[in-house]
């Protein structure tokens, strides 16, 4: 039957993507990709640097708002998501980062078998086509290409040379023995264009007969016989359908479309499924809670050599001098990310870990909201403390039992005092890395916080002002044994039969670094389990 697959996977993206060229690679299996968005043809998704137009583009964004935030001084938190094939890996900044070892150790401690750290490591590997080669941490000739900064820029050797002056030790590759120092990050790009997951893994894989891939195709339910999945709704622009699976549904929307779709589907937290009006199918109150995602701010600072990416806002002579390097050589400020060092570093000595993560960008900005990412006329640079290990928890909920209205998203930052102090220290050490010689040679001064903002007091307001979502969602499904837990270790919904959640949305706790890499991860790894399980149940 045309509208019946062995497996149904609803979001075609950074997880997505992966299962779908995964489950179809033996030919055995027939496999249906779902995708609320379109194709990933806006020229703007496969250009480094033009993030920073999809950043606020509909077609493509979600653009997703959270509820006010209480210890934000009720402001909302902007919340960009891919609505295009690719999802969010076609829209997002490209730093190839892992999180720490102990991350995933601290999985398995919570009774997660087989998501220790050793376990894990094969499939980061597998997925990876890393461009210094193959070693005992990175893999050569996976779909996922990871790639070195294109040049050496000239402000990104003075921005990494004053991390060391701050103490800071050179690392060579934050996904290798050890997380913690100062380097050049590694994107997800290839031959200087982005190379999301639908590059990576739907460029071969759709060209399967075994794949069928629809875009615009919006998972409205999930369909079931008693306590089995058995097939999908979605919402085209023809109308309503629905296909069935022989075997699962994957559910892969996401932090925010996962929990969404089960909660439309009838699992969730049965109080609130009641009040929306929705059928109670399995009452399991962890779905769409213990949403968890880093926190940053921006210590800002104008320079007085003209070496930054401001002037691509500002200045017409320098977007059109870019735009002709890009298109011409392939070079340029167009063909990187702009984000060209990091650092990982603890806040207290004490702990085992790093627990912040600063973001060093060739930038800097006045804003970024969903109107868009306002640069300062002049040139400048920005050192971006992120909390990695935030206490906070929030939670995705339904605002009706409308499958097109956007989810309720409340985050909770800073409910803990604990949270606030590790920001607090960010923006000291931020500071300390401005200070140092490298950068005082340019230096012209310190734009936000603003040297009157100094006491820790102070900071704090700065914080609840102008901090913001560093747009890693993750949690929200996560996986466990508890009662809380949504998920099995082989990302199976608890007491539902032929359905399971493949995405960042199962972590149980957040990794220390960018998503992206552990949710492709993820996604390699599950598609062994599938297939592994549909060969036991043959």
């Amino acid at each position: 039957m045309s509208d019946t697959y062995d497996f149904i996977v609803t979001g075609a993206g950074s997880a997505g993507c992966v299962l779908a060229a995964r489950l179809t690679e033996s030919g055995r299996y027939r496999v249906l990709l779902l995708e609320a968005g379109g194709k990933d043809t806006n020229p703007w998704i496969h250009v480094p640097m033009g993030y920073a137009k999809t950043f606020v583009d509909p077609k493509v964004n979600w653009k997703f708002e959270s509820e006010p935030e209480q210890e934000l001084n009720g402001r909302t938190m902007y919340q960009p998501r891919g609505k295009v094939l690719g999802g969010t890996s076609s829209i997002n900044g490209m730093i190839y980062m892992r999180g720490n070892s102990a991350d995933y150790d601290q999985w398995r401690q919570l009774g997660n078998e087989g998501w220790d750290y050793d376990s894990v490591l094969p499939y980061f590997r597998k997925a990876e086509d890393n461009e210094r080669g193959a070693d005992d941490f990175h893999g050569s000739g996976g779909p996922l290409r990871v790639s070195n900064q294109p040049y050496e820029w000239e402000i990104a050797k003075v921005l990494l040379e004053a991390c060391m002056q701050a103490g800071i030790p050179f690392n060579p590759d934050f996904n290798g023995a050890k997380q913690e120092g100062c380097g050049y990050y590694q994107t997800t790009t290839k031959d200087k264009r982005r190379w999301s997951t639908a590059a990576a893994y739907l460029k071969i894989a759709k060209t399967r007969p075994n794949l069928t891939i629809k875009t615009k195709a919006h998972a409205t339910r999930v369909v079931f016989e008693g306590n089995k999945a058995t097939g999908v709704e979605f919402r085209t622009p023809r109308g309503l359908e629905i296909a069935h699976a022989s075997r699962e549904v994957i559910v892969s929307g996401g932090a925010y479309g996962s929990p969404q779709l089960l909660q439309l589907s009838g699992i969730g937290p049965g109080q609130h499924l009641a009040d929306k009006g929705i059928e109670v199918v399995r009452d399991i109150p962890g779905v769409g809670s213990n949403l968890q995602d880093h926190f940053n701010t921006y210590c800002t600072y104008r320079i007085s050599k003209n070496l930054s990416l401001n002037a691509l806002q500002y200045s017409l002579a320098h977007r059109l001098m870019a735009g002709a390097q890009y298109v011409f050589l392939r070079s340029g400020p167009m063909s990187g990310n702009g984000m060209y060092v990091g650092a990982l570093v603890r806040s207290d000595k004490r702990l085992e870990r790093p627990d912040l993560q600063f973001n060093i960008s060739a930038w800097s900005t006045i804003d970024r909201t969903a109107d868009g990412i306002i640069s300062h006329p002049f040139p400048g640079i920005s050192i971006s403390p992120v909390h990695l290990a935030p206490e906070g928890r929030g939670t995705v909920r339904l605002r009706s039992a409308d499958p097109f209205a956007p989810p309720e998203i409340k985050f909770n930052f800073l409910r803990s005092e604990s949270d606030m102090r590790v920001m607090i220290a960010g923006v000291r050490i931020a500071r300390s890395i401005a200070r140092q010689h490298a950068l005082q040679k340019l230096m012209v001064g310190e734009t936000a916080p603003g040297v009157a903002t100094r006491t820790d007091e102070q900071i704090a307001e700065d914080v609840r002002k102008r901090g913001v979502s560093n747009l890693h969602p993750v949690g929200t499904c996560g996986m466990g044994h508890g009662t809380m837990a949504v998920v099995d270790p082989r990302l199976r919904v608890h007491g539902i039969a032929g359905l399971r959640v493949v995405d960042a949305s199962v972590m149980p706790v957040i990794v220390a670094g960018n998503t992206n890499a552990p949710t492709i991860m993820i996604a390699e790894k599950a598609s062994d389990m599938i297939q592994e399980d549909a060969r036991a149940a043959a």
